[in-house]
């Protein structure tokens, strides 16, 4: 069910506190912790707390804490002192979605500009 913290999802178990990871926010329906396998000098993901296999179900479910999870995005750039910065959901395994709980990128510290190379 939506919303429910789901036993496989590895998400729901840094939620959860079962997997460490290093937090860098938290908010009642958000957590934002470092990515550790990061693309760029900054590389952050924003998870809603609640489970959602992606940003669409996540933008259908619970558009409120999907709006939380954007807001946050900027909370991250803001202390990571990213004047550019990237914000990535893949959605699907054809788009890099290789976690299926709703995540947001925030991607910052270098050049990044679109088509990525």
């Amino acid at each position: 069910m939506a919303g429910e913290p789901q036993d496989d999802c590895l998400f729901c178990k840094v939620v959860g506190g079962t997997i460490p990871a290093t937090i860098v926010r938290e908010t009642e329906t958000t957590l934002a912790f470092r990515d550790i396998n990061p693309q760029a000098p900054t590389h952050v993901l924003v998870i809603p707390k609640e489970h959602h296999r992606d940003a669409a179900a996540l933008a259908a479910e619970a558009p409120q804490i999907a709006a939380d999870v954007l807001r946050e995005t900027q909370a991250v750039a803001d202390e990571e002192q990213l004047e550019s910065y990237r914000i990535v959901f893949n959605t699907g395994s054809g788009a890099g979605q290789t976690v299926w709980h709703a995540h947001a990128h925030v991607l910052g510290g270098r050049g990044l500009e679109w088509p990525p190379g």
